[in-house]
């Protein structure tokens, strides 16, 4: 298997200015995360102020207010070369200035919304496979998301699921995500909107994958597609479902509440590492690297 020479960076949102959130929830227009270092994590990740950062704001339903935001929060830690794509459909997805940007840059950063957006616009096309090819060759070169970006990266994608309903058969819905990383399920603004239930069933129904529960605030770095390190100021989630010795989710019917024996739960906090294939939780995320 091919190790990644790229870097992930998957953030759990602070801002929600998507399409689909869950009724109840207050939307809010502010990057927390920036005034807790994670985007200049980013920034250095990627190789200092100076290197080129492509913002991607089709999962925003007001994407020239998200792409102002983060102009303005990159501009404050002085960043100096940050462009905004506002692609809004396949057709845009594969205009040939789009995928002459994406070749250039050194990192892309995809916005908070509505994750479908981004599987159904940029699956299969040209800016899907550089992006997948220069994550694979390129050390240095780094994709991050929050939120809505920060669940598509993964093969595996939860697209729709209400928290209060999430413990009933065929309440969350998944799909393929844009498969940067493999055998993970991704989850954000975790904690706040109480989607524990959420991610238990989609890793019940895929338990060679790990989730990852992604609180408001907080980040994970993901690199050789294995080694994990927590960023941020609040709490990451994993939920180990390889030991799941008894669940009833192929016997009950749609809407029944499903049950689940042996569902491994590990809590992490910044600085605190974990190997996705080994399913090890590391006290230190740089004591361990495995890939």
């Amino acid at each position: 298997m091919e190790i990644p020479k790229g870097k992930l960076i998957s953030i759990g949102g602070a801002e929600d200015k998507g399409t689909n959130s869950e009724e109840g929830f207050v939307q809010r227009n502010r990057l927390n995360f920036f005034e807790l270092g994670i985007l200049k994590r980013i920034v250095d990740e990627t190789g200092g102020t100076d290197k080129r950062i492509e913002v991607i704001t089709t999962a925003s339903s007001i994407p020239v207010e998200v792409g102002e935001n983060y102009l303005s929060a990159f501009g404050k830690i002085g960043c100096t070369n940050v462009g905004v794509m506002h692609i809004r459909n396949r057709e845009e997805a594969m205009q040939q200035e789009y995928v002459d940007r994406i070749k250039a840059a050194d990192g892309v950063m995809f916005s908070g919304g509505d994750q479908l957006r981004l599987t159904s616009i940029f699956g299969g096309t040209e800016i899907y496979e550089i992006l997948h090819h220069r994550l694979a060759h390129e050390a240095g070169f780094v994709i991050a998301g929050t939120s809505a970006g920060a669940m598509a990266m993964s093969n595996t994608m939860i697209y729709q699921g209400k928290s209060d309903l999430a413990h009933l058969k065929g309440e969350v819905k998944l799909t393929t995500g844009l498969a940067f990383v493999g055998n993970v399920i991704i989850d954000s603004h975790f904690d706040k909107r109480g989607r524990f239930n959420r991610l238990a069933q989609a890793v019940a129904s895929n338990p060679q994958c790990a989730g990852i529960g992604l609180g408001e605030d907080t980040g994970v770095i993901i690199s050789g597609g294995n080694h994990l390190e927590v960023v941020g100021s609040g709490a990451v989630v994993i939920v180990d479902g390889k030991d799941i010795k008894h669940t009833n989710i192929t016997d009950v019917s749609i809407g029944e509440p499903i049950a689940l024996e042996n569902l491994r739960v590990n809590i992490l906090v910044r600085e605190n590492g974990y190997l996705l294939r080994e399913r090890k939780f590391l006290p230190k995320a740089g004591e361990v690297m495995v890939y």
